[in-house]
């Protein structure tokens, strides 16, 4: 039973830190990166994501998946254009503006605030 609790916990602290480095993540690009329009292109063979070109502050052209796939509220179709924040360190880290997904971030950590909890009362009740 204790070693049910431990992976019980540990597996509660893993959504906890997946969900508070996506938090982070996508404050710290939304507010420290640069904003610029992407070109969407079509997926590449065996992605659903479609492809965003964009130009840098600095005049690179970048091309990254999206870190979203198309959906109703945030349609991503080729040849059209969409908002997006980068990174200006590393430009391959990208936020689409308005397909920011915090909600989904905040039930990994309440998610894994239940397991970790849920692992302390079975290592504290196990034999």
């Amino acid at each position: 039973m204790v070693v049910l609790a431990a992976f019980t916990f540990l597996g509660g602290l893993v959504a906890i830190l997946a969900g508070a480095y996506g938090l982070r993540r996508t404050r710290r690009i939304s507010e420290a990166g640069r904003v610029t329009q992407a070109l969407v292109k079509p997926p590449q063979a065996g992605s659903e994501r479609p492809l965003l070109q964009f130009e840098t502050h600095d005049g690179r052209v970048v091309e990254v998946p999206s870190p979203a796939p198309p959906t109703r509220r945030l349609p991503l179709r080729p040849g059209g254009l969409v908002g997006i924040a980068y990174d200006v360190d590393d430009p391959r880290e990208t936020v689409l503006i308005g397909g920011e997904r915090p909600v989904l971030d905040w039930v990994f950590v309440a998610a894994g605030v239940a397991l970790a909890v849920l692992g302390g009362v079975l290592a504290v009740t196990g034999r």
